[in-house]
């Protein structure tokens, strides 16, 4: 059948309108989850007038060039506000187009443990492919929408000068408020591009610079840490144990009473306990960010900053109890290929995953139950008479997406972990959190604290003396659909010792007695532990 002249009308009149559209999708899509709302696409976008302004001055031989190529912008802008999204859903904070890039690797990792390589492979293509796919359509579009405008000149003067009247009227109507019709400039967010571009350029500088300067750096061992000698220290990061926690209304009225209770059970074996937050540098991942940042004292927040941090001299806690006459150790059950970075944190010994011979199933993204990565630490460097050691172990039950979980099986069952394969078990795809209740996440994400936290004062129930210092903390927030909006970064500490003077040191802290920090409890920066902490017992 012949195509009629009224159907190739009606077929460019179609794609005419499909151009405008993803144009204009594009200018008024928001950079941030808060602002996602049908609304926010129901409001005009202030380049629109003078972007079409400008198609109207110029030769048609500049306009065939200048428009799609500012299309080809303006889906690279489009793009960005995409990874802006999905960084504010997990990670509460926006992209950066110099600094994060490397971050996207460990999100590629989470789906090949959690869904498998053939997902991860797919994942990446598939992004890759509408990466390029949005910056070609958007060059074809803004350049059929040029076109549209050149043929029509006169009419879309008309036109322009029409809306510029009725939004310059509506500007001054509504001159302390523009919001109703308007949105927030896409030109404003490639300026905000920009200026995180520059700023990105030169943290590297910056922070080495700041790095440089280590008031602990030349101390001798015989004068570090001399509050504390004779003691076991474990420093145990518990992954995203946050503020929620303790907080949350969903969480809380869980959690807190564990912690509760755990304190009681501490207090019966002769211990004590304080309880602060500390506010991280991360939220929602990005847990060895934080890790660095407690242990060196910097502010380690992106991967630029962790790879000069660890190509530098600076001294680490690890690095200081080591030089004082300390054993010092890692236990990072996470690590599952090299890492030569690990140098940096000075230890003696690092034990991986591999190193600590887990025969038990997976759980989730959790290589191994927290009860076993104790248990391990415990036979590899306190069983019988040994020098006193300094731990730094990562307890990796509660990371996302916090189903299948374990339970405690008791330190006597342990054996090399096949015990936990009775267990519901398994590498639960990102659909375990994404597609699920809210309620129902955060009720397992509760589950999975109380397990950690349980583990931690079980440990000190039976392998406790009175040489046992334990410092835990999380290491940043759990994602924004756990926590809700404008959660923050803050994280429970708590320090346990039976020794009394352990304690005594640290009452300039103000910390809260029990593991439940109150929440008026103090709230310091994450990066100013290392040097109070060296500080104090000094």
């Amino acid at each position: 059948m012949t195509e009629t002249r009224v159907d190739r009308r009606g077929r460019r009149v179609v794609v005419t309108a499909l151009a405008a559209l993803l144009v204009l999708a594009a200018l008024l899509l928001p950079d941030d989850v808060a602002s996602l709302t049908p609304a926010a696409f129901l409001r005009l976008p202030v380049e629109a007038l003078p972007a079409a302004a400008l198609v109207l001055v110029l030769p048609e031989r500049a306009r065939r060039v200048v428009v799609p190529v500012g299309g080809a912008l303006l889906g690279l802008l489009l793009v960005l506000k995409a990874l802006d999204l999905g960084f504010d859903a997990v990670l509460y904070r926006p992209f950066d187009p110099v600094l994060d890039w490397p971050l996207l690797a460990p999100a590629v990792d989470y789906v090949d443990v959690t869904a498998g390589r053939f997902a991860a492979v797919a994942v990446v293509v598939a992004a890759v492919l509408l990466a390029v796919a949005v910056v070609v359509l958007m060059a074809r579009s803004a350049a059929r929408l040029g076109e549209v405008v050149g043929r029509h000149r006169r009419v879309v003067a008309r036109v322009l000068a029409v809306l510029a009247v009725g939004w310059l009227t509506l500007a001054g109507v509504h001159a302390t408020s523009i919001g109703p019709i308007t949105s927030r400039s896409t030109a404003a967010f490639a300026y905000d591009q920009v200026h995180r571009v520059r700023a990105g350029l030169r943290d590297r500088e910056e922070f080495a610079a700041r790095s440089a300067v280590d008031p602990f750096a030349g101390a001798a061992g015989a004068d570090l840490l001399t509050g504390l000698r004779g003691k076991d220290v474990l420093l145990v990061f518990v992954e995203s144990y946050g503020r929620a926690a303790v907080a949350h209304p969903d969480i809380a009225p869980r959690v807190g009473p564990a912690l509760d209770a755990g304190t009681a059970r501490l207090a019966a074996a002769g211990y004590h306990a304080r309880s602060a937050f500390l506010t991280s540098p991360t939220a929602g991942g990005g847990s060895w960010l934080a890790q660095a940042t407690l242990l060196s004292g910097l502010w380690v927040d992106n991967q630029q900053r962790y790879r000069t941090l660890v190509a530098s001299d600076r001294l680490p806690l690890g690095g200081a109890f080591r030089r004082a006459g300390w054993r010092s150790v890692g236990v990072l059950p996470g690590i599952t290929r090299a890492w030569p970075e690990g140098g940096f944190f000075d230890y003696d010994r690092i034990y991986a995953f591999d190193d600590l011979d887990y025969r038990g199933p997976r759980f989730g993204y959790a290589t191994t139950p927290d009860e076993f990565t104790l248990a391990r630490f415990q036979r590899f460097e306190r069983t019988g008479e040994h020098a006193p050691v300094m731990a730094a172990i990562a307890l990796l039950s509660s990371h996302a997406p916090w189903s299948p979980a374990p339970t405690a099986v008791g330190w006597d069952h342990l054996g090399d972990g096949s015990v936990f394969a009775s267990m519901a078990s398994g590498e639960a795809p990102a659909e375990a959190v994404f597609g699920r209740d809210p309620a129902l996440v955060r009720a397992d994400y509760a589950k999975t604290v109380e397990y950690s936290v349980g583990s931690l004062v079980s440990y000190v129930e039976t392998y406790g003396d009175d040489d046992l210092v334990l410092v835990f903390l999380g290491d940043h927030q759990p994602a924004p659909f756990v926590t809700g909006p404008d959660a923050g970064r803050d994280v429970p500490i708590s320090i346990v010792a039976r020794d009394r003077a352990v304690l005594d040191r640290t009452s300039s802290w103000g910390w809260t007695d029990g593991l439940r920090p109150d929440p008026r409890a103090p709230v310091r920066p994450m990066d100013g532990f290392r040097d109070q902490f060296l500080a104090t017992f000094r």
